[in-house]
């Protein structure tokens, strides 16, 4: 199961678990859409490729929360 991350590692916005716009790679290091884009969908911390996150469903919360661990390194 994905950790589901809340938070963009470059830039610190929201990512909810629920909505699209999220960008991971094999590692789960997350990034925003526009961040995404700006490194041209390779990520900084490992060299792999970023594609789109699948949401989850709220419904699904209770039983397999996302993660509240932020990461921005601000």
């Amino acid at each position: 199961m994905l950790e589901m991350r809340p938070d963009c590692e470059k830039c610190g916005c929201d990512l909810p678990a629920e909505a699209p716009g999220a960008f991971i790679c094999s590692f789960e290091c997350t990034f925003c859409a526009e961040c995404a884009d700006v490194l041209d969908e390779l990520c900084p911390n490992c060299g792999g490729e970023l594609m789109d996150r699948p949401t989850r469903a709220k419904k699904h919360h209770a039983k397999n929360p996302p993660s509240t661990q932020r990461h921005f390194k601000g």
